[in-house]
């Protein structure tokens, strides 16, 4: 394109000047932050003083992946959301009872599974033993356990609780408690009455869900 006349020039000189100074802006501003970033430097050689490198160590850095973060806030909700719904007055229309004592079984649940728990056909894979515990002691505890084998993935639990025989009146309160509370947690497809060798009246067979 052919620039004609005297304006034509101004006007190619005026975009000349306007690109310098935009030019000269930018330089200044880059000259800035570079003593910015070396007034800092300054600042934090000051601060800590004499630096000497390490040695090389000749170790292979860890290419391991970071633990996933445990959600600790939402674990005490939980828990503190059970406190409130697990009641000692659930109806206990909702127990069955047996010749081996009160039993639960989940609606859905088929009958034998409270003979083949019984029975021993699934393997116990972990026990809480509530013995001197009071009774908010107890249901926390029992709460954390059904937590911890859920994130386990365990299947069949014992629950013991004691027969009650230290309590006043001799009556098994404990017990009561335990058998209500189970029959109200989620996790639970069914429990029984121990065995003798299992722990008899004072223990529970508890059925998880899979």
């Amino acid at each position: 394109m052919k620039v004609r006349g005297l304006e034509g020039l101004k006007a190619i000189a005026k975009t000349l000047e306007t690109q310098r100074l935009l030019a000269q802006a930018e330089a200044a501003e880059k000259a800035r932050l570079a003593a910015l970033a070396e007034q800092h430097r300054q600042q934090f050689a000051l601060a800590v003083g004499t630096v000497k490198a390490l040695k090389p160590h000749g170790l292979a850095l860890s290419a391991a992946p970071k633990p996933q973060p445990e959600p600790l806030q939402r674990e005490r909700d939980e828990r503190e959301a059970l406190k409130q719904t697990w009641s000692d007055e659930v109806d206990i229309d909702s127990l069955l009872l047996t010749d081996d004592g009160l039993s639960y079984r989940r609606d859905g649940v088929p009958p034998n599974a409270l003979n083949r728990l019984r029975r021993g056909e699934w393997a116990l894979q972990a026990e809480l033993d509530l013995h001197g515990l009071r009774r908010d002691e107890a249901r926390d505890a029992l709460q954390e356990f059904l937590r911890q084998a859920r994130v386990q993935g365990l299947r069949c639990v014992r629950v013991v609780h004691g027969k009650g025989h230290g309590s006043p009146g001799r009556e098994p309160v404990l017990k009561v408690r335990v058998q209500r509370w189970l029959a109200q947690a989620q996790e639970v497809l069914a429990f029984a009455q121990a065995s003798g060798p299992q722990g008899g009246a004072g223990a529970l067979l508890v059925l998880l869900v899979g």
